[in-house]
């Protein structure tokens, strides 16, 4: 494995713990970043690499599970969580948090790699649908205003003569226009431009089940 093509952060102030999960990363391919507070891994510069986040619950600046919720605002590699300190209740709200897994001290070599393979191929996931939807999101903003008023219409499934009426507009242009988002959204039929209006939550709002015309 290049162990440029992934990335583990590590947040512990156990230099010994820092240490030893490093060296065991690195003798399995990974990348390893080591933190001893939260604020270090924050003021850090992050690759563009699918990634993961072992974290201690407890830290010197913050508690584990509130910096969790810290990062739930915003795109992050998936957590694990490493502790000395376990118990039910903190474990349910790390997984009910998002985190992948919840291990305590002293980690088990299998049940650390496992869960950091989970946790990346997990960001690799994650990665790729964000990557789908910024590019559906530009090639939306390549529709004309009028474009963007059909589009809704189409994936409703009402009907060309259906969508004219409801815009004032001709059949003819309808058509011309349903040519056009085809084109501009890429999709290859209407089943896919279907898919692609729900990936970006466009609202349906008409049906030929609605007698709309």
């Amino acid at each position: 494995m290049n162990p440029r093509e992934e990335i583990v952060f590590v947040v512990d102030d156990d230099t010994r713990v820092r240490e030893a999960v490093g060296e065991l990363l690195e003798s399995w391919g990974w990348r390893a970043e080591m933190f001893a507070a939260a604020a270090d891994y924050i003021a850090c510069a992050k690759p563009d690499l699918p990634a993961c986040l072992i974290l201690d619950v407890e830290l010197p600046d913050i508690n584990g599970l509130e910096f969790q919720k810290q990062l739930s605002s915003d795109v992050h590699p998936p957590i694990v969580f490493i502790t000395g300190h376990g118990d039910i209740p903190s474990s349910v709200r790390a997984i009910l948090g998002g985190a992948v897994d919840f291990l305590t001290k002293p980690v088990g070599e299998n049940d650390l790699i496992a869960a950091v393979r989970a946790a990346i191929d997990q960001d690799r996931v994650q990665r790729l649908a964000r990557a789908e939807r910024t590019e559906l999101v530009r090639r939306l903003t390549v529709l004309t205003p009028r474009e963007r008023e059909v589009l809704p219409l189409v994936v409703s499934g009402l009907l060309n003569k259906q969508a004219a009426a409801e815009l004032g507009i001709s059949e003819i242009t309808i058509e011309m226009h349903r040519s056009k988002i085809m084109q501009k959204m890429q999709a290859a039929s209407l089943a896919d431009l279907v898919r692609i209006a729900e990936k970006l939550q466009i609202p349906i709002t008409h049906s030929r089940r609605s007698g709309s015309s």
